[in-house]
């Protein structure tokens, strides 16, 4: 009994035995599981379960039925494999969110966006939705190859007739062994008018279709949740190698609450986002304390559609908070493209052109063999009808056969011999009802034969001419197209690694103003109208208590703008990146847009067009120092920062100008001092470098200001009390750099200490801001000319513990201020 056993037991290469099973197992999942057909974009299990709703009778225009029973059909006739996985494939096919195109029109809970699943398919029911029936249309008129099922009992389809390229249009994704497939879906309007311009090409006998012509057509993917594609260069490299990365970006938008606080509403989320999982994500962050800023956070989604509402703190940027929310959440997410589907059984990465083109093959088959059928039946049928209508012409003769006949077969057979007929027509003959003896009968024969002739005419005309073929083709294509298409949902927006931002950006001039407590904002030149000198101003700025604007100028969008900082940094921004806000709003905290070190602050700013030769960055200190370095080597600023300058313990920088190294400086300082040197007694240093002597100062004296002597021919001078002046530049001559200077301004109680000074010209305009916020804007020709030691005229009015905490020159040539200067005459005091 034993010697049996042992007979039996056959040694085998385990390592051989293995690799034979895995190959075969990885044939099976790429081949006849994972992977989609390019022909009709399904994967087996889609294939079976829509043949298995076509034969349940179970099309759009019929009741839904249970879930359950499509799920057994299908897997007792063509898929014996788990019913879970059979209904998984159901519902996503029914799920608008992950199907662009539903292809199963489902009833009860299908799951939602937020993650949730499908009721159990015993609650569930569903039909195939319009379009699913394109994809099956023609199928039972040999369009396709049919083959037997898993137990050979019966025919199932080797894929469906598909009218429409569903592979591009819906998408899909699948992994297989050793590879996967991720195909976004597309608009079904673009994705068929790219396949009627390669009919059209090939009808006009062009050689071939450029992928240039069809990235025309086809813009990208079209996502069934919308949002945004940031830049085309991931569409363009997916489309013209098969795979890419392509970066996609919800749809948000910043609003501004009665409260004044801001808010970030989601209403678009990338593909495949989870929403439930995203909040999640975002309430972790803000816990985790990674992201700040944020004070609430609620789902306020309905059927209406979504809407995922981020409450701001009050103080808080939100597109610096929108930005880290890009960078740690789904709110933006990358889709990777794999265009993988089976050719003839074998997977291949294709281009977009190449699944064009193996979809219109497709098409080509199907109508021909749609084609060749239509004309056998008709065929069939005008025989029979021809039989019919010479029995009609011979109707005596022909009864009387039937007549004398012993039985049928001896009928058929005599009406055969005697007429030349066929089997079929003298069967045809011998089935004839007495009706078809009347003449509206007959008539009606005539009728159905001579366009059955026509009909079969035109079906030969299809197979013989391939171009009356494609005619075809686009002819129903462009039917499905009118019927189901609708308008792109999904954007394809600017990223700005791909192409630069600041096309999009107006180029306009701006105002920017910054508070001691440093809060910065942008608004638009216009918003300050010029205005009579001693008006009492209009309202610039919400302050807080303690806070008033430290820095008002005028740049533009497109320019960097330099931060020095009290440590003697240096910080950069762009004039757009800047936040804009409204007249009377306080504006961003900058440590929002800057990474500036704890205890840091700015101290001066200013705006530079670009980094060229031969010019130099002059900076002012308020003890007095004064230091001239190359601009280039504060070309590249980092985001955190670069050093500008060494700082004693006890100074700080105040000004900071671009000099090409043939102006004069001028210096100021509150108790009315003034000293003027050319800039060449200052030799150029290095960026860190500390600085020479530039003014000589008595004890608790500063320095409040710096200019240049090109910047006009007057220099304004204005008092903290309101009071101002302007000065001829020659009563200044120039001197060397180190000394006491001259007397500028006469201080007295009246006036107050000097808080600023301003090279202008006659038709200058200048803004003088108080520290409640208070703007006042006027011409400069409207201030009087005075000399050196005197103390002015009133500019401002000013409340009582008013002063003037700053003032700024509005530049010359900017065709708004020249709109501006116009209106002006008109402006008389009851606008102040």
């Amino acid at each position: 009994m034993e010697d049996n056993i042992f007979d039996k037991v056959q040694e085998v290469d385990l390592k051989e035995r293995m690799e034979k099973f895995y190959i075969e197992y990885a044939m099976s999942v790429i081949a006849s599981r994972a992977l989609p057909d390019v022909r009709d974009g399904l994967k087996p299990v889609q294939r079976r379960i829509l043949y298995s709703m076509i034969e349940l009778n179970n099309g759009p225009d019929k009741p839904h039925r249970k879930c359950a029973r499509i799920v057994g059909d299908t897997m007792g006739k063509y898929h014996p494999h788990g019913d879970s996985s059979i209904y998984g494939a159901l519902v996503n096919m029914a799920q608008d969110w992950s199907t662009r195109y539903p292809l199963v029109d489902g009833h009860g809970n299908f799951g939602s966006v937020d993650g949730d699943g499908a009721a159990a398919m015993r609650y569930t029911e569903a039909r195939l939705s319009k379009i699913s029936m394109e994809l099956t249309a023609d199928i039972n008129k040999d369009t396709v190859d049919f083959t037997p099922n898993f137990d050979e009992t019966e025919k199932e389809p080797t894929v469906l007739p598909s009218r429409f390229p569903n592979l591009l249009v819906n998408g899909t994704s699948g992994i297989a062994v050793g590879m996967a497939t991720n195909i976004p879906p597309h608009n079904l309007r673009e994705v068929i008018d790219a396949v009627v311009k390669i009919i059209d090409d090939q009808i006009a006998d062009k050689e071939t279709t450029t992928m240039e012509e069809i990235l025309q057509i086809i813009k990208g993917p079209d996502f069934p949740t919308g949002a945004t594609i940031l830049g085309t260069r991931g569409i363009e490299e997916a489309y013209r190698t098969g795979r890419g990365k392509i970066r996609v970006r919800a749809v948000t938008d910043i609003e501004t609450m009665p409260n004044g606080k801001s808010r970030i509403i989601v209403t678009e989320l990338p593909y495949m986002v989870n929403k439930a999982r995203l909040i999640e994500k975002i309430a972790e962050l803000v816990r985790d304390k990674k992201i700040d800023g944020i004070t609430e956070l609620s789902d306020q989604s309905s059927r209406e559609g979504m809407r995922v509402c981020i409450e701001l703190r009050r103080d808080a940027n939100a597109n610096v908070i929108l930005n880290q929310l890009y960078k740690h959440t789904q709110l933006q997410d990358t889709f990777g493209v794999i265009m993988l589907a089976l050719v003839n059984n074998e997977p291949k990465v294709m281009n977009l052109l190449d699944m064009l083109n193996y979809y219109l093959q497709h098409q080509e088959e199907v109508v021909t063999r749609r084609t060749k059928y239509e004309l056998n039946k008709a065929e069939e049928r005008a025989h029979i009808l021809k039989g019919l209508l010479i029995a009609l012409d011979h109707i005596d003769e022909v009864i009387q056969i039937i007549r004398s006949s012993a039985n049928v077969q001896d009928a058929k057979a005599e009406l055969m011999k005697r007429f030349d007929l066929s089997d079929a027509q003298s069967q045809a003959i011998v089935d004839m009802r007495l009706r078809a003896l009347t003449g509206l009968e007959r008539e009606k024969l005539e009728n159905e034969y001579d366009e059955l002739m026509k009909r079969i005419g035109e079906l030969k005309a299809i197979l013989a001419d391939r171009k009356v073929l494609l005619g075809v083709i686009k002819e129903e294509i462009l039917v499905i197209k009118d019927k189901y298409g609708d308008d792109r949902r999904t954007k394809i927006g600017f990223d700005e690694f791909d192409i630069s931002m600041e096309d999009l950006i107006p180029k306009e001039n701006v105002v920017i103003t910054m508070t001691k407590l440093g809060y910065i904002k942008r608004m638009s030149e216009d918003t300050f109208k010029s205005q009579h000198r001693g008006g009492k101003g209009i309202k610039g700025m919400q302050t807080i208590d303690s806070d008033y604007v430290e820095e008002l100028f005028m740049t533009h969008t497109h320019h960097y703008i330099m931060f020095f900082t009290t440590t003697g940094r240096v910080y950069r921004l762009k004039g757009y990146e800047i936040p804009e806000a409204g007249r009377t709003a306080r504006g961003t905290a900058i440590i929002n847009l800057l990474q500036l070190q704890p205890e840091e602050k700015i101290t001066a700013v200013i705006p530079i067009d670009e980094y060229r030769d031969g010019e130099y960055l002059f900076m002012a200190t308020r003890k007095g120092l004064v230091k001239k370095t190359p601009l280039k080597e504060y070309a590249n600023v980092r985001k955190t920062g670069l050093a500008a300058i060494t700082l004693r313990d006890d100074d700080e920088l105040i000004e900071v100008k671009y000099t090409d190294n043939q102006k004069d400086i001028i210096l100021a300082t509150k108790y009315g001092q003034c000293i003027r040197f050319h800039e060449t007694d200052v030799r150029p240093t290095g960026r860190t470098s500390m600085g020479v002597r530039g003014m000589n100062l008595t004890d608790h004296d500063e320095i409040i200001g710096m200019q240049l002597s090109s910047q006009g021919t007057h220099l304004l001078t204005v008092s903290e009390k309101g009071m101002g002046k302007r000065t001829a530049m020659e009563e200044f001559s120039p001197q060397n750099r180190g000394g006491k200077g001259v007397k500028c301004y006469k201080i007295t109680e009246k006036t107050g200490n000097v808080v600023g000074i301003k090279a202008v010209d006659e038709d200058d305009e200048i803004m003088i801001i108080n520290t409640e916020g208070i703007v006042i804007r006027m011409k400069c020709s409207s201030i009087s000319i005075l000399g050196r030691i005197t103390s002015g005229v009133k500019l401002i009015n000013l409340q009582e513990n008013d002063k003037v905490a700053s003032i700024a020159k509005v530049r010359k040539g900017d065709e708004e201020e020249e709109e501006e200067s116009e209106s002006s005459e008109k402006t008389d005091d009851t606008d102040n």
